[in-house]
């Protein structure tokens, strides 16, 4: 199968997706059908890319915890594999932008996603105040990228406090996640997906209970930014 015929499919198949996924959003209100389908669409795209997917790390993450999963971003392949990768129900903390995509922007909306606006700061802050109440309420983890969007040389970013400071509020422990080889298969920019291998690495979790200061976030920031770095494969 050629690289256009895969974008092809992929595409098809994500709007396929994409409507089932915002009916199911706007039906059922415990989002457990969509997080079925958000891993099935992961599975399905890693398929049809004849991508393979190595997990490790597992052994660190306990299912019946709650975590703020902080990850490397450099593909868009990245969102499909952490959506089969990470064991337990993990909500995407997403720029605003995206939800201006139709059908797949729209299905983010109305998931069980955290849309956060840069420009505005009471809509970050409502954000946050989203992630606790998730987090607790439900038992979910979060899922963010802290460089705010993808590298286009695979090279991981500075991180943003974003992260840090929504850490700080909610108190659960960051699970530094590494991908590695996601950028070779679809680097930013471009069309062209090459067959390969995608490793997933999540580090042990790093207790962010204690976090008060912007100092101290500042520093876990980069502490957590060096477990992934470390972690990623060459």
């Amino acid at each position: 199968m050629t690289s256009y015929i895969k974008v092809f499919f992929i595409i098809i198949y994500t709007t396929i997706f994409s409507v089932i996924s915002l009916f199911a959003g706007i039906l059922d209100r415990s989002h457990n059908i969509y997080f079925m389908l958000s891993r099935l669409f992961g599975k399905g795209v890693l398929a049809i890319a004849r991508v393979k997917l190595k997990i490790s790390g597992l052994e660190n993450i306990d299912k019946n915890k709650s975590y703020i999963f902080v990850s490397n971003h450099s593909s868009q392949f990245d969102i499909p594999s952490l959506q089969v990768a990470i064991p337990q129900q993990a909500s995407i903390v997403y720029k605003k932008e995206l939800t201006k995509i139709p059908l797949f922007g729209w299905q983010m909306r109305f998931g069980p996603y955290i849309m956060i606006d840069r420009q505005n700061v009471d809509s970050a802050l409502k954000s946050i105040e989203m992630a606790k109440k998730l987090m607790s309420e439900r038992g979910r983890s979060i899922l963010l990228f802290a460089e705010g969007s993808r590298s286009k040389t695979g090279e991981v970013q500075p991180f943003k406090r974003g992260a840090f400071y929504l850490a700080s509020r909610v108190g659960h422990p960051i699970v530094p996640v590494s991908i590695s080889g996601a950028n070779k298969i679809l680097p930013k920019g471009k069309f062209k997906i090459k067959k390969g291998v995608i490793h997933i690495h999540f580090a042990s979790p790093i207790e962010t209970g204690n976090i008060s200061t912007r100092k101290e976030e500042l520093e876990l920031m980069e502490k957590v930014r060096n477990v992934v770095i470390e972690n990623i494969k060459p």
